[in-house]
Formats: structure tokens, C-alpha cells, sequence
């Protein structure tokens, strides 16, 4: 007998949420508690109903779905996310796995393979598509290789950084991306030069930000040389 996995839905299209609700619903042991059409109300549905698995769509208004299960711990602890993307980004994915996610698949993964996804991720298992899996090993193969990878960075001085109080953690691209934004290039500019969307870039400047507790360029500047960024 399958156990019964309590799920809540976070996609910004209702259609999406309309048909992923739909294929849940035909299997036994799954129900869907929850819906929301953006992170800040997923984390409010998940707060409500404690389900053991949130089902998390990476752009959507308000919060990302990044944003969303970096801030999952919080309000459930005991709720998992499985990131639902059609991203197949690095960047995405990367970041993704770095806030917590306990999966990542894409939207064009069959039936089957989404629903082995929920158990495993249920069990307290990883569940990463084939491809998702690739961009993970290459990342980790590349740090081991590289000996200018960046370690985590504890900040010299705490009492200045209270926003950020644990270990920082950038790759090798978000620090290429970091000083592009610290040097003054709009995120137009830095899509361009490194054939990113803006969208992309955005979401980088908003995670920089809310890392290094910054309001604005001129501290976000300060405190990465403070922790010897740049």
C-alpha cells in the first residue's frame, strides 16, 4: 500500500496547477492540501497545512521558488520541496540544490518518473532528472578540479553583517556576475555580456543583496570587500 503524501501545488499558471492537480489526484496516497500562485502565498499555504512535500515552480511573483525553499525550514521544517521547472539553467539549478530543494526535474518529465520523484524525495531521498544530476556532478568535478574554487567566506567582522550570519556560499559564476553588478552594468548589460537572460541576472542582483544584507549598491560594494569577494 502506498503511503499518503500531502502535497501543496506552487505555480504561478493555473492550468499548470489545474494538471498537475489532475495527475496527482488519479494515484493513491497522494493529496493535494494546498495551491498558490506565488511564493509568498506558498509559504503561507505550507505554514497553514504542514505537508510533506511542496511541488515549487522557480519563477514565479513575489518570491522565486528559490526564495520560496530557502525560506521553507522556517515555517516546516518537515516539509520538502521538489523543484517543477522548465529551466534547465545551471544557474537555477545550482542555486536551487544549494537552498535546499530535495529534487529538481524538469516539466517535461514523464508521468512516471514525476511520481518516483515524490516517493523518493518522501522516503528522505534526493531526486534529480538525469540531465538536473549531469549539471550537479560537472559543478562538483569543476570545484575539485580547480584549485581557485571559492571556499565558504565567514564574515571578519559579524556585528556588521547580522543579516548574514551563516557561511556565504557563491559559485564561480555568481562571483563573475557580482562584480559585473558591483562595477556599475545594469543587468541588461550583464545578460548581454554573458548571454543570460535579464530575468536571470535579476534574480542574482536580488540574492546578492539579500546575502550580503545590503540596501543598496554602495553597501552591497562595501561588505563584499569586507568578506574579500572582489
Amino acid at each position: 500500500m502506498n503511503p499518503h503524501i500531502n502535497i501543496v501545488l506552487a505555480d504561478d499558471h493555473q492550468l499548470i496547477r489545474d494538471g498537475i492537480r489532475s495527475l496527482l489526484e488519479d494515484v493513491e496516497g497522494l493529496e493535494v492540501v494546498g495551491e498558490a500562485a506565488d511564493g509568498v502565498e506558498a509559504l503561507e499555504r505550507v505554514r497553514v497545512s504542514q505537508p510533506d512535500l511542496l511541488i515549487v515552480d522557480i519563477r514565479m511573483p513575489r518570491k522565486t521558488g528559490i526564495e520560496t525553499v530557502r525560506e521553507l525550514e522556517q515555517v516546516a521544517p518537515n516539509t520538502r520541496a521538489l523543484v517543477l521547472s522548465m529551466h534547465d539553467s545551471e544557474d537555477y539549478v545550482l542555486e536551487s540544490v544549494e537552498a535546499g530543494a530535495y529534487g529538481y526535474i524538469l516539466k517535461g518529465a514523464g508521468k512516471d518518473e514525476f511520481l518516483k520523484a515524490i516517493r523518493q524525495i518522501h522516503q528522505g531521498e534526493k531526486y534529480f532528472s538525469a540531465d538536473i544530476s549531469k549539471i550537479i556532478v560537472n559543478k562538483y568535478l569543476e570545484k575539485v578540479q580547480q584549485t581557485g574554487t571559492t571556499p565558504p567566506v565567514q564574515p571578519h567582522n559579524p556585528g556588521s553583517l547580522e543579516a548574514n550570519p551563516e557561511p556565504l556560499y557563491l559559485t564561480k559564476r555568481e562571483l563573475q556576475i557580482l562584480k559585473l553588478v558591483i562595477n556599475g552594468l545594469s543587468n541588461k548589460e550583464i545578460a548581454d555580456q554573458l548571454d543570460k537572460k535579464v530575468r536571470t541576472v535579476e534574480a542574482h542582483r536580488h540574492n546578492f543583496m539579500k546575502k550580503l544584507g545590503a540596501k543598496n549598491l554602495m553597501e552591497l560594494s562595501q561588505k563584499a570587500r569586507e568578506l574579500k569577494l572582489i
